[in-house]
């Protein structure tokens, strides 16, 4: 196994019981988000259900939002909302950087080409 595999963070690198200590829940609060299809671990060819890093945060987060008093299905309604959100974000902090570069590249056309409307 190369190490970079663990940077990765879809790479299920963790048990569940080492996940559930980490996250510190029970290994059937990972079981039951399983069988409710939110957090589908990886199974190894022993068929041991193995969680990646990417896996465990989105774990955390509904973890937060039931201890908040949300329901699972409304606990990972707002999860899904919230990263919605945060990828919209994305995409319009990267459409302003492009807007910006426009504006920068008519900038630097408009001051070659106004010497020539002198000539």
């Amino acid at each position: 196994m190369g190490l970079d595999r663990l940077d990765d963070p879809d790479y299920p690198s963790m048990a569940m019981g080492e996940a559930a200590r980490v996250l510190d829940v029970e290994p059937a609060f990972l079981r039951s988000l399983d069988t409710a299809g939110i957090v589908r671990p990886h199974r190894s060819a022993g068929g041991h259900r193995r969680y990646s890093r990417r896996q465990l945060e989105h774990a955390a987060r509904l973890r937060e939002l039931l201890d908040d008093g949300h329901s699972l299905e409304s606990a990972s309604c707002i999860d899904r909302l919230r990263s919605d959100l945060t990828a919209s974000e994305s995409r319009l902090d990267a459409a302003h950087a492009e807007v910006d570069r426009l504006k920068g590249e008519i900038d630097h056309l408009g001051e070659r080409a106004a010497p020539d409307r002198h000539s």
